[in-house]
């Protein structure tokens, strides 16, 4: 199972991963936008060789996946998974990513970029994933040469990311900030102080289920380890707010906060048909009752494997063949059933 849906992190009640993403490009070769296909086969081998020949330890851990040779259901499930982009699919034929054993590494080539790290862990280890993402990009630059500048860093196709090239996210559930309507102000307090918010799957998606991501703007001016000590002091923060807005919701309206929890773990333990995003909107609820000692006998890992089992790719490959729509919406809604209520 992938590390950051099933591991054990630091205040995984609220804060579902910590991720951290480095973008590097070659030297010798032009972005992959202008990349020809020959070109593209050859960044590939010189990326892959470089993990998997450059490192006996690595060798054994990694695994090589070339974006054409997979079916498009896997090439969903990777995205729903969150071990790689949907641009990434978007060029097929260039394209492939690496991934470690318990898929908390993987290694996108060819995105927008030549080469993705990125490292994904469960709860607040921000550090921890900064730590792995530096040990690939030095094992890497053992072997090839960076496109680097000593005034600005890392080049990078997008200006965005100039300098050190890197992202430092977390995905982190906040529905009682939600609930109380202050979530509008928290994100707006956020982006001034030069991050930014997106949804469940990044870029451009919907915060569903009360499930946001929470990311650096800069790269440019100010070293890694500034960049994600103030991403953990900034959700630490917000931790905080989500924690008093529960406290808040539990001394002033606990009645209606377990009904409203209750009926959700009703609907998800009985629905015979149920789409993605209600579903979402659902376990949102019943992954705060849980939280809040109002659930019991279910773990939030639990929650968090279903969370990525009903999407429709992974929907699919447990149910062994391709569904449409609406036999998805009643699979999903089977799956809930079994995974809560044992039926």
């Amino acid at each position: 199972m992938t590390k950051w849906i099933d591991g054990e992190g630091p205040q995984k009640d609220i804060i579902i991963s910590s991720r951290i993403r480095l973008a590097r490009n070659l030297e010798e070769f032009p972005f992959p936008i202008a990349l020809t296909n020959e070109k593209s086969k050859e960044v590939i081998k010189k990326v892959s060789d470089s993990i998997l020949e450059g490192n006996t330890v690595l060798k054994n851990d990694f695994k090589l996946v070339k974006i054409d040779e997979i079916s498009n259901s896997e090439k969903q499930i990777l995205i729903e998974k969150h071990l790689i982009s949907p641009n990434l699919i978007e060029k097929p034929n260039k394209s492939a990513v690496m991934t470690n054993t318990d898929e908390s590494v993987s290694i996108m080539i060819n995105e927008e970029d030549h080469i993705r790290i990125q490292c994904l862990f469960p709860g607040l280890q921000l550090e921890e994933a900064w730590d792995m993402a530096n040990k690939i990009d030095d094992i890497i630059e053992e072997n090839v040469k960076y496109a680097f500048d000593e005034d600005i860093g890392y080049l990078t196709s997008c200006p965005t990311n100039v300098g050190t090239g890197i992202r430092a996210s977390v995905m982190i559930h906040l529905p009682a900030l939600t609930m109380t309507g202050y979530i509008n102000r928290i994100l707006q307090a956020v982006n001034q102080i030069g991050f930014t918010v997106r949804g469940i799957y990044g870029e451009g998606s919907e915060a569903e289920g009360n499930i946001f991501q929470i990311s650096n703007q800069v790269t440019l001016g100010r070293t890694e380890e500034e960049i994600v000590q103030t991403l953990i002091e900034v959700t630490k923060q917000i931790t905080n707010k989500e924690n008093d807005a529960r406290a808040t919701l539990m001394a002033n309206n606990k009645l209606k906060l377990e009904d409203k929890i209750c009926r959700s773990y009703g609907i998800l333990t009985n629905a015979m048909i149920m789409n993605s995003k209600e579903a979402l909107k659902l376990i949102s609820d019943v992954r705060l009752g849980i939280d809040l000692g109002i659930i019991e006998d279910i773990n939030v890992n639990t929650i968090n494997t279903l969370m990525v089992d009903i999407q429709p790719g992974i929907l699919q490959k447990i149910y062994g063949k391709n569904l449409n729509a609406n036999e998805r919406d009643i699979k999903r809604a089977k799956l809930i059933r079994e995974r809560l209520k044992g039926r």
